[in-house]
């Protein structure tokens, strides 16, 4: 394995054997039949191409009422736990003293995509965010701390760990499109992309 830094993303390729992600995809599988996906609307009152749902403390959601974390999902009822796979992979990579209080579990379809965005919604950046590839192939473009400027791009494929930490914590970045049907790990193809943040 060939570790990538592409302006500051610390990009792990195949992190995850194939084994791994076929446990992390059965735990997530009772994280959704516990809190289940949801189609968020932004502020703007658009619905996002993603589905998503979390597990830990906090959840990540999105409405009219703007974007933050919130300890019950949309039904009322409190996220369920982060499972065990997903912490051992914070554990192995982030730190073994500190648990991230949401994992937020993205779903992304046939022609989803998640535009260029800063994880700016936690209370201490020195904590670096990590995300998890499962399924397709998803294109990354990561971007700049302000708005605008040129772009870098990267195919994350099943596998795939990121950590985006110290000075690209707050870098803009985003998925562009997917490759649907690149990967047999999920039913019915799809990518999904954990992320895992120290919220307070």
């Amino acid at each position: 394995m060939t570790e990538l830094d592409l302006r500051g993303f610390r990009i792990l390729p195949g992190y995850l054997d194939k084994g791994v992600q076929e446990a992390l995809v059965s735990d997530l599988r009772d994280v959704v039949g516990a809190a289940p996906l949801f189609s968020p609307m932004t502020p703007m009152g658009r619905k996002m191409s993603v589905r998503m749902t979390s597990a830990g403390r906090y959840g990540w959601i999105s409405d009219t009422k703007g974007y933050r974390y919130s300890e019950t999902h949309p039904n009322g009822q409190a996220w369920p736990a982060i499972p065990p796979t997903v912490l051992n992979v914070w554990r192995a990579l982030v730190s073994d003293a500190r648990a991230p209080d949401c994992c937020l579990i993205n779903y992304y379809g046939e022609g989803a995509r998640m535009g260029l965005h800063q994880d700016r919604d936690e209370a201490d950046f020195t904590w670096p965010v990590l995300s998890i590839s499962l399924g397709d192939e998803g294109l990354l473009r990561i971007g700049n701390l302000a708005r605008g400027g040129s772009t870098v791009s990267h195919w994350l494929r099943s596998g795939d760990v990121v950590v985006m930490g110290g000075d690209a914590r707050l870098v803009h970045h985003g998925v562009d499109k997917i490759r649907f049907g690149s990967s047999s790990l999920l039913n019915g193809g799809g990518r999904i992309n954990l992320t895992c943040r120290v919220v307070d």
